[in-house]
């Protein structure tokens, strides 16, 4: 029996969104850009899958802007909004949690002459609403702070951040990595304030490779991409009809009984939250309830390193991470939890468990067993 913990680095694929792909890939494969009746189909797969996600948001379809994943959407906010604002500013906020595919462009956007300033956060990763009031500048163009982090599911105020960034400054841009928070939170970008907006479509049951950039028609971004002029110019290349059209699928079905579905996740989460805390040298840095996101328990296990403990899950067949998956090809202490504060002793012995709608209760039973077998015998042997 396998036990897949591991949906905040990738979900598996809804049955009707693999037929939806495989249909596009075998029978209606035309390109959307082609003249002929058949590109003209294709392109309303695109259409259609922007209407999905915009009836999502309560947006306008022509405000999406399909990527090739959460790298890129985050990457065409971050550099393209710079890019467009430079002559008013070049002083950028973010925090000290943010994602690889935000730290990284800040930091290119650096290398051009932008300055940065990384907010700090508490205990459970939220950052200081007093603190950002202060960074902010008359040179400020762009706030980015991500809407739940991947590593131990923290929720930002996104509204209050947004209320905040606009009344001091009208013409700054308001950037939410939402990855992680799209089709497990409720989200409204124009009442709460949110000018752009990054999701990825494989951490909600839809295909990887495609993503999708919301861009509120006021706000103007410089385009990373140029060629064909596809998507208003703003993203030139051949759309990935098969992969747009299964995200806006995965869309609509992760909002279809939403709060039902949200409930499960959340309870699934505070029981393995229960069960684990049961456990001898357990943290839990993750918080329960609608505290904290509904899909991610981060644990620390004094004694034990996290790479042995998660090959050793593994060979029982449950598959969890010990940290981002963008990164775990370079193992490293996680930024994030030096940022909240995490013990000395415990930055290289937590792992993330995160659920999705496949999971049960049976397989959370399963994981603790294991645990309370493995634990005492790794701490004997492989001591951190």
């Amino acid at each position: 029996m396998e036990i897949y913990f591991d949906n905040s680095a990738t979900t598996r694929a809804l049955d009707e969104v693999k037929d939806l792909v495989v249909k596009l890939m075998t029978e209606d494969y035309a390109n959307p850009s082609s003249r002929h009746r058949k590109g003209m189909e294709a392109e309303q797969y695109v259409k259609e899958a922007a209407m999905r996600i915009a009836k999502t948001l309560k947006v306008k379809g022509k405000e999406i802007i399909f990527t090739s994943g959460g790298t890129e959407s985050n990457n065409m906010a971050l550099i393209g909004a710079a890019l467009a604002g430079q002559r008013a500013g070049k002083h950028i906020i973010s925090t000290r949690i943010e994602h690889a595919s935000v730290y990284q462009p800040l930091a290119f956007l650096e290398t051009l002459g932008f300055e940065v300033t990384y907010l700090h956060t508490d205990r459970q990763g939220h950052i200081s609403l007093e603190e950002l009031e202060q960074s902010i500048r008359p040179d400020t163009i762009l706030v980015s702070v991500m809407y739940v982090n991947n590593e131990m599911g923290a929720i930002e105020p996104v509204e209050e951040i947004a209320s905040l960034v606009h009344q001091k400054g009208k013409n700054i841009i308001f950037h939410v990595d939402a990855i992680q928070a799209y089709g497990k939170m409720e989200i409204r970008p124009k009442k709460q304030g949110i000018d752009l907006l990054s999701v990825s479509g494989h951490k909600i049951h839809g295909p990887k490779g495609v993503g999708f950039l919301y861009i509120d028609e006021k706000v103007r971004i410089k385009p990373l991409l140029y060629g064909g002029g596809q998507q208003r110019d703003l993203r030139s290349g051949t759309e990935n009809v098969p992969g747009i059209a299964g995200l806006g699928l995965a869309a609509e079905e992760m909002y279809r009984d939403h709060k039902g579905k949200v409930a499960r996740i959340t309870e699934l989460k505070d029981y393995f939250i229960d069960r684990v805390q049961e456990l001898e040298g357990v943290t839990v840095n993750s918080l329960k309830k609608s505290a904290g996101a509904p899909q991610i328990a981060s644990v620390s296990f004094k004694g034990v390193r996290s790479e042995v403990l998660l090959h050793a899950l593994e060979d029982k067949g449950i598959y969890v991470s010990s940290g981002s998956a963008c990164s775990s090809n370079h193992p490293a202490i996680s930024g994030t939890l030096r940022a909240i504060g995490v013990e000395k002793d415990l930055l290289d012995s937590t792992l993330r468990f995160s659920f999705g709608l496949f999971n049960t209760k049976e397989e959370v039973d399963i994981c603790i067993s294991a645990l309370e077998e493995l634990l005492p015998v790794l701490r004997k042997y492989y001591r951190t």
